[in-house]
């Protein structure tokens, strides 16, 4: 085993520690030029390992200029890791300048930095974007030697990592010879993400190096001790429980999975408070002053516990954090592992961590999730290709910095894994849309950014398109938000547009940690005081529900399908499911469980899919229109991550027919062509691409100007190129993202031979928690809930009435309702239920 150099061997000794394998194995790939991905644990020692080989190199051969570029996903986590290397280097004498550049550097240092640039740069794939598009982009990265992409499991497969994988592409244009150096502890597919690694998307030419050891985590689940819930989703009958452990325990972070749910579960957690201990609450709608000081009060040890959504995700390293509660079902076991990975930090010791199940859904889900990571199971979809409007920004970048010959971009950007598969007329209809906006916008002169000389280089037209780019750079978008900021004191943070649009003056409403009072709109935000009250609201956040993931959803199936994994389950659960097999049957592992029964004046067809929420919704809007088709008066429809269900004014007739493998043709053309989701889309797609514009000096449009302008556009070119590169993106986006079409295919085709359609006379136990679940999407578009008003009843009918299946019906919190549909346009699936239902067809 090679040794290291003095001063890093008196370091490690100074400390007790020895180098781990797989750092050592690191500074080998380093010393042979090799790109490497490392997946290890957390607390292995991952950014140690990263950066030791430059560290060396640096000591050994001090250079000017930057040598080691460092990408993170968090801008929060960057400057920490800068802290946590800063340390070192200065305890070992090393002669190395680290920094960092995100958006919050001032000026001054950015300015530095592009012309006496630090050894090593810690910065974001936003910020390295707009480097890469300055003029003197190839001065500074000229004399680039590595790039260290940290976490890169959360970028591969996104926006920003599509973002990330072009400007590598250009790093390593710009400095042949630089080597690239993947860190994650997360990985569901290594050859995907040993791709990314090297320079032309080749995933052999990596070394992939696996940290040995380990120690699983130590995880339970947390029940309430009163009664299961039948359904919701915030977990707050649980919350004594949670405060028990916050109090027994040093410093603790409580995961929820959405930003509602953490405020409700704080509100929930001070009430309980009696020990007046310091907890804290920490999301993405806060304030940046707001985060960062909850996450320096953490680091400071100032605090027992935080309640957070996925901000902490990619957590800082908080080495005293002893123990994670994730509060909801966790949706995914690489998210799992992620935070439970926060708790110790130490790769030689377990993580603790309890699962807080909402519902008896969910505490299957839990158990699922457990038992995956005790038998070391990833989950994970492939990252997919790479989106059209990043490349069209990407190309803008580049022609602001220099101009350049399409052949020879082309080449550039197919070394870039994500677009390793990009073809020349997909590349040329992108260009041609970045010069001019295509055939149906050309005529615009707004629209025309690039011209080519007479030798074929492609210029950008001038200083206003490289400003309004720099501008306008980036690839999250947004919802529409509107800031929240106390009379007279400072701002709160934000929340949607469409939430503010339903208060009025008066209206009680948590956000923060507390419970503010509407008071007014004034021009740029939302004024509120001090509030009380009972019931006050919980904005909701767009998207803001995480999908479960397929892996899970697989595992759930083969947990309620066999009995003898039943023992696992508290009791509660068991008689749940006993209850089902008693009155109706359990969902198979392979197959399709369809239950068709009355209520009142309406029928209900609940289908066991178990998809996810985001393929169940898109299955519900599909199935409603075939049940329009066929006679049969579709009602409204809704999804949950285990349940789609339909209400209809007619019996449904043979159900296989809305399951058959066809449903995916017409019906998904005709949805995708009416959905107002796909004009969301094409917005988001248009703002990325540059076609549309939120910033202008001195100004910034608002969500409802960017609406309108985009559905204009929109409008423009689906009636005069209706294959316009933008289009066929959106198209694109909605079929990988929004509609989830795979998993609904894979469904159909599981469900082929073997669909199991069960008429019963009252509602099945495993409906009842679909039958109250919040935020149902309706085809009429109508707030109505006739069907759906006594829960109590629901419950009672499921169990017959009999006492020892009975139990709380839901968590006492209800789910903040979704946003609601935009006004102005009304596409033909929100009509059709709003006039008289047909009789079905004989």
């Amino acid at each position: 085993m090679r040794t290291l150099p003095e001063p890093f061997a008196t370091w490690f000794a100074s400390r007790g520690w020895k180098p781990r394998p797989h750092q050592m194995q690191m500074l080998a790939a380093a010393e042979a030029g090799e790109s490497a991905l490392l997946i290890a644990p957390t607390g292995g020692g991952k950014t140690l390992a990263g950066f030791l080989p430059s560290l060396i190199q640096l000591h050994r051969a001090p250079q000017p200029g930057l040598h080691t570029l460092y990408i993170s996903p968090l801008k929060a986590l960057a400057v920490d890791i800068a802290r946590n290397l800063t340390e070192p280097a200065a305890e070992m004498a090393l002669d190395i300048r680290i920094e960092t550049r995100t958006g919050d550097t001032p000026a001054n240092r950015r300015a530095r930095q592009r012309t006496d640039p630090p050894q090593i740069l810690l910065t974001t794939p936003e910020s390295l974007t707009l480097l890469l598009s300055l003029s003197d982009a190839h001065e500074m990265f000229g004399s680039l030697k590595c790039v260290v992409l940290d976490e890169i499991h959360a970028l591969a497969g996104t926006k920003r990592g599509d973002q990330l994988a072009l400007c590598l592409s250009r790093l390593s244009a710009l400095a042949p010879d630089m080597r690239r150096v993947g860190l994650s502890a997360t990985v569901a597919h290594p050859r995907a993400l040993a791709a990314w690694c090297a320079a032309d998307a080749d995933p052999d030419k990596v070394r992939t190096v696996r940290a040995a050891g380990g120690v699983k985590p130590k995880l339970e689940t947390l029940l309430p001790s009163g009664r299961l819930p039948w359904g919701g989703h915030m977990g707050l009958t649980t919350m004594p429980e949670v405060y028990g452990r916050l109090r027994d325990a040093a410093v603790t972070i409580v995961f929820t999975n959405t930003r509602a749910q953490s405020e409700l579960c704080f509100q929930a957690l001070w009430r309980l408070n009696d020990d007046n201990l310091p907890i804290a609450l920490h999301h993405g709608s806060l304030t940046v002053e707001q985060r960062r000081k909850v996450e320096a009060a953490m680091a400071a040890g100032k605090l027992r516990a935080v309640v957070a959504t996925a901000s902490l995700d990619l957590g800082i390293d908080w080495g005293a954090v002893d123990q994670v509660i994730q509060v909801g079902a966790p949706k995914g076991v690489a998210r799992l592992l992620q935070r439970v990975g926060r708790a110790n930090h130490r790769m030689d010791e377990p993580s603790r961590a309890a699962l807080v199940p909402a519902n008896r859904f969910e505490v299957i889900e839990c158990r699922a999730a457990i038992e995956s990571v005790a038998a070391g199971e990833m989950d994970g979809e492939p990252p997919r290709p790479g989106g059209l409007d990043v490349l069209a920004q990407h190309i803008l970048a580049m022609a602001c910095h220099a101009p350049f010959l399409p052949d020879e971009l082309y080449a550039e950007i197919r070394g870039a894994a994500p677009y390793a598969g990009l073809t020349r007329q997909d590349f040329e209809d992108t260009l041609r849309f970045v010069e001019d906006g295509g055939y149906a916008l050309s005529g615009y002169d707004r629209f025309r950014r690039l011209f080519r000389d007479f030798e074929g280089r492609v210029h950008v037209r001038g200083p206003q398109v490289q400003r309004q780019l720099r501008m306008n750079l980036g690839t999250i978008v947004e919802t529409p938000a509107i800031k929240v900021r106390m009379r007279g004191g400072p701002v709160l943070g934000e929340v949607e547009e469409w939430f503010v649009s339903t208060l009025e003056p008066g209206d009680n409403f948590i956000f923060a940690g507390q419970v503010l009072r509407f008071e007014a709109m004034d021009a740029n935000a939302v004024i509120v005081s001090r509030g009380g009250g009972d019931e006050p609201r919980v904005p909701a956040y767009a998207g803001s529900k995480l999908p479960l993931s397929t892996h899970l959803a697989r595992r759930v199936r083969g947990i309620i399908s066999d009995k003898a994994q039943w023992k696992s389950l508290p009791k509660a659960v068991r008689e749940w499911l006993g209850m089902q097999e008693l009155r109706s049957e359990l969902p198979p592992l392979e197959g399709l469980l369809v239950e068709v029964f009355q209520r009142g004046n309406r029928w209900f067809t609940v289908a066991y899919c178990f998809e996810g929420r985001l393929a169940h919704q898109t299955l519900g809007m599909l199935v409603t229109k075939r049940m329009e088709r066929l006679g049969w008066g579709p009602l409204g429809f809704l999804g949950t991550d285990y349940v789609m269900a339909v209400w209809s004014a007619f019996e449904p007739g043979e159900i296989e027919q809305l399951f058959e493998e066809d449903l995916l043709g017409e019906e998904l053309e005709e949805w995708i062509a009416e959905s107002s989701m796909l004009r969301r889309t094409f917005r988001n797609i248009a703002t990325i691409a540059g076609l549309l514009e939120k910033n202008h000096p001195g100004q910034e449009k608002s969500g409802r100007q960017m609406t309108m302008s985009a559905d204009l556009i929109y409008d423009v070119l689906r009636k005069h190129e209706p294959d316009h590169i933008l289009l066929r993106a959106t198209r694109a986006e909605a079929a990988f993202g929004l509609t989830d079409v795979r998993r609904i295919a894979t469904l159909l085709e599981r469900a082929r031979d073997d669909i199991r359609v069960r008429r019963l006379d009252r509602v099945s136990p495993l409906a009842v928690p679909a039958l109250i679940e919040e935020g149902r999407e309706w085809v009429s578009g109508t707030a109505e809930d006739a069907l759906l008003a006594e829960a109590t009843a629901l419950v009672s009918e499921a169990t017959w009435g009999e006492d020892s299946f009975t139990g709380e019906i839901s968590d006492g919190a209800p789910e903040p309702p979704p946003p609601p549909p935009r006004a102005p346009r009304k596409s033909r699936s929100m009509q059709f239920a709003a006039r008289r239902p047909r009789r079905p067809k004989r």
